[in-house]
């Protein structure tokens, strides 16, 4: 596979849930000077066609392994307490934030209008005998689907396949056993609001104030420097926003310190009392196959390793042009990808 990603041995066995969706090859100019990217040479083994017929729910049936009940420990069977123990192994969940208010939102908030698409992919790794890591996947990263005939950013997978897709070609992407992530959320924004707001605000200290408005998506950012409790629409505008010089990777570098704030506050004794009730809240807002102890398993490990979480960034190619918005894996990186070192 081109773009870094190592190819498995002919004949290795796939799970149902994988998707060969390969990163896209060296571009190639069009007539014209656009950009035209090399078709993968790997298929995809669950193909578009195959998601319209089957509908989503029978397809994650299909896809995602059922509640694990090993993965807690067995007198955890409700919700008695406000946290449940801390899982007996590791696991991986992709945490998909879309561009969406709501899960069944006829079309996205962004611009241009239309489906939702992925606005921020977590893949976090929750090992209660060692650090949790985080890895901010980068959405603007260039995948090719065949049967597309345009190259895709792997935040339209979503989009194109929903949470199937989405973490298919993720796991592909960076390099994780077959059947990794093994659970997900599909997170819309109204939930970060609520979960904000339901906390009390957020702490956070920013370095800078941020104004910018944006007339096509209807989107204000106004926000002050310094040390304050923002609201639910305030970190709302934090995540989303992408700056004029530091772009989609200073949108990364805002989203990883809230998340470092949420663990913070969580873990805080009226933080941590609050989580059971926000989970039963949030829950059906979310898009999971995450059970409610399970949840609460994993934020207690989680809020346990707050001031430890390792952060990991996927080492990008530079860019080649001015305004160029899709990007590829640099160019000899060692696989996989992640979890490394």
């Amino acid at each position: 596979m081109a773009g870094g990603s190592k190819a498995r041995p002919r004949g290795a066995a796939r799970s149902a849930g994988s998707s060969d969706v390969s990163p896209a090859g060296p571009a190639q100019a069009e007539p014209g000077g656009r950009p035209r990217a090399r078709l993968g040479s790997r298929l995809w083994k669950l193909s578009l066609a195959l998601l319209a017929a089957v509908g989503t729910v029978v397809l994650f049936e299909r896809v995602w392994s059922r509640p694990d009940p090993g993965l807690v420990s067995s007198d955890q069977a409700g919700l008695n307490k406000d946290l449940a123990d801390p899982p007996i192994r590791p696991i991986t969940v992709l945490l998909i934030g879309t561009d969406a208010d709501r899960l069944d939102a006829s079309t996205n908030g962004a611009a241009p209008p239309g489906p939702a698409n992925a606005d921020t992919l977590l893949l976090i790794r929750a090992d209660p005998g060692g650090a949790m890591r985080v890895l901010n996947v980068p959405t603007e990263l260039a995948v090719q689907v065949p049967g597309q005939k345009k190259v895709q950013s792997l935040g339209a997978l979503y989009r194109l396949g929903g949470p199937a897709l989405t973490a298919g070609g993720v796991g592909e992407l960076v390099g994780l056993d077959p059947g990794q992530p093994e659970r997900y959320v599909v997170m819309p924004r109204q939930v970060l609001r609520s979960l904000v707001d339901g906390l009390g605000g957020l702490e956070l200290n920013l370095d800078q104030a941020i104004r910018y408005h944006d007339k096509t998506q209807n989107y204000r950012v106004d926000l002050q420097g310094g040390l304050q409790v923002l609201k639910g629409p305030q970190v709302e505008q934090l995540v989303r926003f992408k700056g004029k010089d530091d772009g989609l990777s200073g949108r990364r570098s805002r989203q990883q310190e809230v998340i470092a704030g949420l663990l913070e506050q969580l873990g805080r004794p009226d933080g941590t009392a609050k989580l059971a009730q926000q989970v039963r809240q949030l829950q059906p807002l979310v898009g999971t196959n995450l059970t409610e102890t399970e949840m609460l398993s994993l934020l207690n490990v989680a809020i346990q390793q707050a001031h430890t979480v390792r952060y990991d960034k996927l080492p990008l190619a530079p860019t080649t042009e001015p305004g160029q918005t899709l990007r590829q894996v640099a160019p000899g990186a060692e696989q996989p990808l992640w979890p490394a070192g």
